[in-house]
């Protein structure tokens, strides 16, 4: 790879090439007062990523303030925004799920201690609906962070890899993934993975790490390229120097909490007593600082700053008890899961519900069945329109015991909710065999770790308590890691304090025999394949587990829908009658809701959705609509009433909205010499149809009906 300048305006670029791609990426030409920038383009799809460093350190903060914005821009297929002021408005979903994708390896891999904002934009400028943007709005970051020379341990490569008739790809196209039963997005450095996010249709762990060693060959490349094009542009690191360690604060703690911290971690199982042990050890530090000379430089030491070194001495000390004796701090095995109590059908009135409580975390899980109509329509580049299964995720504050407002989901809550809805949707039914827009909603009520997998197993209970009739019962754990040089232990099903001490988060979904979803996070610069190995094994065996208990209490979907659920009568229609059943500005089919009480959606290709919760409604809208559309036969009785009266005979209403003529030397077997002589607008009569010529004008007799078809279609036809 060799950098070329293109004038006049001095831009540099570079291609990467992965799995026969060429991927194009240019800096100088854009945005050169972000501190790094690139335009990245692989086919027609084209995005601009910045990364901007504020000059200024945030102080007082115990965090790195990074901020990652994915912007998707309608200019980029060619359409104006639907929205009423013709503009982008709050970012869909997907968005915030490709910002968390761009921001989760990255945030480990800077330096710690560094407390400067910096701020990741990719916006899509083009989109060709053929290649997903996530992957590159990821190397766009890797490769802007690094001509931005901040203290940053990458760069990163990230890759999606695709499975196709048994062969892997790596950054398939949309229609590469719709036939796909591997969904992988995998980004890394050159030695470790960082981040891993997929959705699979039951595959297994072997093929799982397979697919994960194949997108790090590729990231490999990626890595090697950008490193390359830094060096030839000549770019250094900006030096960085964390602040220096307070280690009489750091001695302190340890003389006065030891003892308090190391009785938190001996099989302390109450989320609340345990938060008693650490305030009283932070309020032994505090003491103590308020006993020392005024001179002393521990008087000017910050609440925070005792916090932020009480918690890395109660990981140090939580980290060793693991790894040297094998227990945890709540008194478990590594592979030990949390005692797991498990309920459907709880609330009378809803669909269906899961109670699921593992440990001191517990969702409900409330499932709602409604028609094609509910379905959400999505307004994105991307060629998906809508979506009939959604998982929405709530996270109140009393959750955790503490005042939070009550407002929109976060993007965590997003997260959560889109990684349980990918775990269940490779179990649901097929569309065309169960024609539902299915929601469900988890509301966390107590979380003490692992909630994502608590509300996809609520959510494969409320689906089934419901009767939808899953393939598989889905059930999910989150692994943990604690990694000190070469020793290692992997946790099952990790609590709240794990997860925050410790090095790994690494979510497993699926049945008993296939994944369906996955999402790794770490804290640490990468881990090996042999440790994830050992993490998927270990996460097997707790899955299966969890799905037992799950089994024991619903083995399988109930054979009935919930009463409350609509139930859904499917017909299809020649698409030449979808104007009929709609009428005039939609009054047939306003009229036909009205008079049932049933819901419809008509589809393209004339397929009708009649939903009802009350059968009679349904069916009474299906058989409205079926006389809508029935054509009329030659040949063929019919019982109609008189619509109109003209001279030369009178119109007949044979089905809703069709009539045929009856002229008046066909109403009876004798010259009439008045239509009005033999019948009435308004009047019942019995009819055959003797043709229905080249202009579709159906013509009618009221002669030659013999007794017994006229006696047979009374009978059919009491009402008419």
């Amino acid at each position: 790879m060799d950098v070329q300048t293109l004038s006049p305006n001095a831009v540099k670029t570079f291609d990467i090439e992965i799995d026969g791609k060429i991927v194009t990426i240019k800096t100088g030409r854009m945005a050169k007062q972000a501190t790094g920038s690139v335009e990245i383009y692989c086919g027609d799809t084209m995005l601009l990523v910045t990364a901007t460093e504020s000059k200024n350190v945030r102080e007082g903060i115990d965090y790195f303030p990074l901020l990652v914005d994915y912007e998707e821009k309608l200019y980029a297929v060619g359409r104006i925004p639907g929205s009423f002021g013709r503009r982008e408005g709050k970012a869909p979903d997907k968005a915030i799920l490709i910002s968390r994708l761009i921001d989760r390896p990255i945030r480990p891999l800077f330096v710690e201690g560094y407390r400067n904002d910096v701020q990741i934009v990719a916006t899509v400028m083009s989109a060709d609906q053929d290649n997903p943007t996530d992957t590159y709005a990821m190397l766009g970051a890797s490769v802007a962070l690094s001509l931005a020379g901040l203290p940053f341990n990458g760069p990163i490569g990230a890759v999606r890899v695709g499975r196709v008739a048994g062969k892997l790809i790596a950054n398939p196209t949309y229609s590469q993934i719709d036939e796909s039963d591997i969904d992988l997005v995998v980004a890394g450095t050159e030695n470790s993975i960082m981040m891993v996010e997929a959705g699979a249709k039951f595959v297994t762990e072997k093929d799982v790490l397979a697919a994960i060693d194949f997108a790090h060959q590729h990231i490999k490349r990626q890595v090697e390229a950008i490193n390359k094009f830094v060096r030839q542009l000549g770019i250094e690191k900006k030096a960085f120097e964390a602040p220096a360690e307070i280690t009489a604060l750091k001695n302190l703690i340890r003389e006065k909490t030891t003892d308090k911290l190391k009785e938190s971690m001996q099989g302390v199982t109450d989320k609340a007593v345990r938060s008693g042990f650490i305030d009283a050890a932070k309020q032994a530090v505090v003491d103590a600082i308020a006993e020392l000379p005024e001179e002393d430089e521990l008087k000017t030491v910050s609440n925070g700053k005792i916090a932020e070194y009480l918690e890395l001495y109660e990981a140090e000390l939580m980290r060793s008890q693991v790894l040297d004796t094998g227990k945890r701090a709540d008194g478990r095995r590594c592979d030990e899961i949390r005692p797991i109590t498990v309920e459907a059908g709880i609330l009378p009135r809803t669909h269906g519900t899961g109670l699921f409580t593992r440990g001191t975390t517990q969702a409900l899980s409330i499932a709602t069945l409604g028609i094609a109509g509910d379905a959400q329509r999505l307004d994105s580049i991307d060629p998906q329109t809508e979506k009939k299964y959604m998982h929405h995720y709530n996270f109140p504050g009393f959750s955790v015991g503490e005042v939070k407002p009550m407002r929109g989901p976060g993007r965590r809550e997003i997260g959560h909710g889109a990684l349980a809805e990918r775990a269940i949707i490779p179990a649901l039914p097929e569309h065309a065999d169960f024609p539902y827009t299915l929601r469900v909603v988890s509301e966390v009520i107590e979380s003490n770790g692992s909630t994502s997998m608590a509300s996809t197993c609520g959510s494969s209970l409320a689906l089934m308590d419901a009767g939808v009739p899953l393939k598989e019962t889905i059930g999910g754990i989150a692994m943990g890691l604690i990694l000190e040089g070469d020793r290692f232990a992997i946790l099952s099903d990790i609590q709240g304090l794990e997860d925050f001490l410790g090095d790994m988060d690494f979510k497993v979904a699926g049945s008993k025999e296939g994944i369906t979803a996955l999402q790794m996070d770490i804290k640490i610069e990468g881990i090996s394949l042999d440790i994830m190995r050992v993490a998927l094994d270990q996460a097997k065996r707790g899955r299966n587990h969890i799905i037992e208990k799950m089994e024991e209490v619903l083995p399988k979907a109930r054979p009935e829908l919930s009463k409350w659920a609509p139930r859904i009568i499917t017909i299809h229609i020649h698409p030449e009658d979808i104007g009929t059943v709609i009428g005039p500005g939609g009054k047939m089919i306003r009229k036909i809701i009205e008079e049932t009480g049933a819901t419809i959606d008509i589809e393209d290709d004339g397929t009708v959705l009649i939903g009802s919760v009350e059968a009679a409604g349904g069916e009474a809208a299906r058989d409205k609509i079926l006389n809508l559309v029935k054509r009329i036969e030659a040949g063929q009785i019919y019982c109609g009433r008189v619509t109109r009266i003209i001279p030369m005979g009178c119109f007949v209403e044979l089905l809703p909205g069709k009539e045929g003529m009856v002229h008046i030397s066909q109403l009876e077997n004798r010259r009439v010499e008045k239509v009005e002589d033999v019948v009435a607008i308004g009047q019942r009569v019995i009819v055959k149809v003797r043709e229905i010529d080249d202009r579709n004008r159906v013509n009618l007799t009221m002669k030659g009906v013999s007794d017994e078809e006229r006696a047979e279609c009374e009978a059919k036809n009491p009402t008419i």
